[in-house]
C-alpha cells in the first residue's frame, strides 16, 4: 500500500510545483494530476485512506518525497527514456528533481489557492471510458492464505451474437492484493473448450488449475493481460481482435502468496472498433527456446542470457513485454539487420523491478523489416547480494512458474507492416486523449506525412453529443479545405477519411471546432 501511495504523493507535487522568485510553492491543481500519473492506482482500488488530494495530506511528507524522487525510487518507471520512446512515459527530469528538493528544504509554501480548479470526475469502472461490454468471473475465488502461489485458470462466455471487432482490452483486477498477474487467451476449438470444461467440472474450486499456460492449445494466448503498473490495451483505429459467439476467454489469474484468505473477482472490460479491423494483432514470444545456452544459473552467480528471434516477414510492433522474476536485473532488446549496419533499439531496463511491470507500446507503429533479428539480453543475480533473491543461501535456479522459480519471458504483440505504418499514432496516456474522454478530443491524423492527393485519416472523441466542423488551413490560418462543414455527432469515438487535393508541400493544420466554440487542431506535413 505504501508503494503505491507514494506514487501518488509524487504524480501529485511533480506536476504541481512552481519556481518563484523566493523559493518553490506547491499550488492545488492536484486531482487531475492524480489521474493522469496514477491511473493504475485507481483502476486497482488503490487509493487508501490518505489520498493526497490536498496540500495539507501531503505537507507532511515533504522530505520524502523529495528522498524517493532524488534516488530514482519514485515515480516507478523501469524503462530507460533515453533508450526507447515509450507511451504513458512516467519519469521526472533533474530539474524537476531538483525543484521538489527546493522545494521541500525550502519553506514548502503552499502557493495561490486560488489556482484550485477543484477535483475533477474520476471515470467508474474504467480509464479509458464506457465500456461496450464487462465479462467477470463466474464467481468469486478464494485464494488461501498458506502463503502459496496459484495460477487458476476461469473460461468466460464472450456474450456477442455475432462475430465482434475489438478495439481495447481493460482487465481490472478485483483484489491487488493477491493479483500477481492477468493473462487472457481465445479459443474457438471445440477440442479446447471441452478439454477445458473438463479440468473445470473436475478442479473442486471455481476455475481449474494450470501453471504457467492455460492447459489447452489457444488460437491467440495473449488477447489481452495485466501486470502491475500496465495500462489497458488500446490498438489503432482498424487494428484490433475479434471474437465470436462459439468463443471463450481463458482468464489466468497468478495469485501470490498470501498469509490469510483473500477473495477475487477479476472483470474484464470490451470496448467495441468503430472502424472494420483490417488487421488483426498477432503474437511473437521469445523464450529459453530462443538462448544460446540452456536457461540455468547456478548459486552465487551473475548471468546474463542472450536470445536472438529471427523476422521472416516485415512487421509493425505494438508493444513489449519482457519478463522475469525476483533474480531478474536488467534487460535490453533491440532488432538487428542482416548485414548489421542498422540497429533499431526496442526497450532498455537497466534496473529491474518485479513489482513494477508493464506491457510498453510505442507512441508510433514500431516497423521491423524482414532478414532482421531481435536480441534480447536478461542478466540474473543469484547471489546472497541481491535482496530479492527468494533462497538464502543461493540454490540452483531454472525455469519455473512459481514467483520462486526464474523465467525468461519476452512478448511482442504485432500486426504485418504496411505502407505509412510508421506514421500511425497512437494516443499517449499521459495526454488528455484515449485514456479520459473527460474533454472532446482531436486525435493524430496518419499517415503523416502524406503527400498531396493522398487520403489521411482524423479521428476525434465528444463526451457528449455536439455539432462542429473539421477544416483543414495553411501555416497562415487561411482556410485551404472544408473536410466536415458543421454538423451532428453522438458521443463517442469517430473517424473519417479526407483527400488532401492538389496541395503544395509544407506545414498545415486540421481544426476541429465545436458549435460552443471549443477548438481543437492538430499539423500535418504534407510532402513531394
Amino acid at each position: 500500500m505504501k508503494r503505491f501511495l507514494l506514487l501518488l504523493l509524487v504524480g501529485v507535487l511533480v506536476n504541481c510545483v512552481e519556481v518563484s522568485a523566493q523559493s518553490p510553492t506547491f499550488h492545488a491543481d492536484i486531482a487531475p494530476i492524480i489521474y493522469q500519473n496514477c491511473t493504475q492506482c485507481h483502476r486497482a482500488g488503490e487509493i487508501g485512506p490518505m489520498p493526497f488530494t490536498t496540500y495539507d495530506e501531503v505537507y507532511d511528507y515533504r522530505e520524502f518525497i523529495a528522498y524517493v524522487t532524488s534516488t530514482g525510487y519514485m515515480p516507478p518507471w523501469t524503462p530507460d527514456p533515453e533508450y526507447a520512446t515509450l507511451r504513458g512515459e512516467r519519469f521526472l527530469s533533474e530539474e524537476q528533481i531538483q525543484t521538489l528538493v527546493e522545494w521541500a528544504e525550502g519553506e514548502a509554501l503552499e502557493g495561490d489557492v486560488a489556482d484550485n480548479p477543484g477535483l475533477p470526475d474520476f471515470p467508474e469502472g474504467s480509464q479509458i471510458g464506457e465500456p461496450d461490454l464487462i465479462l467477470s468471473m463466474p464467481e468469486p475465488y478464494v485464494h488461501g492464505g498458506d502463503m502459496t502461489d496459484q495460477y487458476q485458470v476461469f473460461i468466460l462466455e464472450t456474450e456477442v451474437e455475432e462475430e465482434t471487432e475489438i478495439r481495447a482490452i481493460e482487465v481490472r483486477p478485483g483484489n491487488s492484493a493477491v493479483a500477481h498477474h492477468a493473462l487472457i487467451a481465445y479459443t474457438e476449438s471445440t477440442m479446447s473448450i471441452e478439454e477445458a470444461q473438463s479440468m473445470d467440472a473436475a478442479d473442486p474450486e471455481p476455475g481449474y488449475e494450470s501453471f504457467g499456460d492455460y492447459g489447452v492449445f489457444v488460437e491467440d494466448f495473449l488477447f489481452g493481460g495485466w501486470v502491475p503498473g500496465a495500462a489497458p490495451t488500446d490498438f489503432p483505429a482498424t487494428i484490433g481482435k475479434k471474437i465470436g459467439p462459439d468463443g471463450k476467454l481463458l482468464l489466468q489469474m497468478h495469485y501470490g502468496p498470501s498469509p490469510v484468505e483473500e477473495t477475487d473477482v477479476t472483470e474484464i472490460n470490451l470496448f467495441f472498433a468503430e472502424e472494420p479491423v483490417q488487421r488483426e494483432v498477432e503474437l511473437a514470444m521469445m523464450t529459453p527456446g530462443n538462448l544460446t545456452e540452456p536457461f540455468f544459473i547456478q548459486p552465487n552467480e551473475v548471468k546474463t542470457f542472450h536470445g536472438i528471434y529471427p523476422v521472416f516477414q516485415d512487421v509493425s510492433i505494438l508493444s513489449i513485454t519482457p519478463h522475469c522474476h525476483l533474480l531478474g536485473q536488467t534487460w535490453e532488446v533491440y532488432a538487428v539487420s542482416a548485414n548489421a549496419q542498422d540497429t533499431i533499439p526496442l526497450i532498455s531496463i537497466p534496473q529491474w523491478d518485479f513489482n513494477w511491470q508493464g506491457i510498453f507500446s510505442y507512441p508510433s507503429l514500431k516497423h521491423i523489416p524482414a532478414g532482421y533479428n531481435v536480441h534480447a539480453f536478461c542478466t540474473y543475480d543469484n547471489t546472497a547480494d541481491n535482496p530479492n533473491n527468494p533462497n538464502d543461501p543461493p540454490q540452483w535456479m531454472s525455469w519455473g512458474d512459481l514467483t520462486g522459480d526464474e523465467m525468461y519471458v519476452l512478448f511482442f504483440q504485432y500486426v504485418p507492416y504496411l505502407p505509412g505504418d510508421e506514421n500511425i499514432t497512437l494516443s499517449a496516456p499521459d495526454e488528455d486523449t484515449r485514456l479520459v474522454y473527460q474533454t472532446d478530443n482531436l486525435f493524430p491524423a496518419w499517415p503523416n506525412p502524406a503527400r498531396a492527393n493522398q487520403t489521411v485519416n482524423v479521428s476525434w472523441h465528444l463526451h457528449a453529443p455536439a455539432r462542429l466542423t473539421l477544416e483543414l488551413l495553411d501555416i497562415r490560418g487561411r482556410v485551404v479545405d472544408t473536410w466536415l462543414p458543421m454538423q451532428s455527432f453522438g458521443a463517442g469515438h469517430h473517424q473519417r477519411s479526407f483527400m488532401l487535393g492538389d496541395l503544395n508541400s509544407g506545414t498545415y493544420f486540421y481544426r476541429m471546432t465545436t458549435e460552443d466554440g471549443l477548438v481543437r487542431s492538430h499539423t500535418i506535413q504534407v510532402i513531394d
